[in-house]
């Protein structure tokens, strides 16, 4: 009886390596792409949590009676979601917006960004060419709202 072997020939296992190595080729980039769009959303939603921030402790000021360009700590304290809010011109400072928009260190970077930055999506795109990040300017002067900055574009959140 003869036995007979199973397996790949030496062909086979070349052209299955080159169609694996096409397939790494046009995947890899597209996963690039993949990161920076999701870098650019994630940095999108937490300006719609600064933004709504913002405009709920606008509004909170408002329902207690206080003036539209107050600026200080209420009494008795005003506290959202745990952070008693501070006013400049009647919109929470700088402090106080980071922790009143649920931005966490956890999810961003939070410590050591140059004013007016207040958040990047992670430790290698927080300045330069790499800067991927959102900046807050408290409100200026009575009556006016604060400056919101989206310094996230897909080129420098690659």
């Amino acid at each position: 009886m003869k036995k007979s072997q199973h397996g790949f020939t030496l062909i086979e296992l070349v052209v299955v390596i080159t169609i694996l190595g096409i397939l790494a080729a046009i995947a890899l980039p597209k996963f690039t792409a993949i990161q920076a769009d999701a870098r650019l959303a994630k940095m999108n939603g937490a300006m719609g949590a600064v933004k709504s921030a913002a405009a709920m402790a606008h509004a909170t000021l408002l329902t207690r009676g206080f003036s539209s360009s107050y600026t200080g700590t209420p009494v008795p304290n005003i506290v959202i979601e745990g952070t008693t809010v501070v006013y400049t011109n009647g919109y929470p400072d700088a402090a106080t917006i980071v922790p009143l928009a649920g931005l966490v260190s956890t999810d961003y970077v939070i410590a050591g960004l140059t004013a007016p930055r207040i958040a990047a999506p992670d430790g290698s795109h927080t300045s330069g060419t790499a800067d991927c990040t959102i900046s807050y300017t408290p409100s200026a002067a009575a009556d006016t709202q604060p400056t919101y900055t989206l310094n996230a574009t897909l080129a420098n959140c690659s």
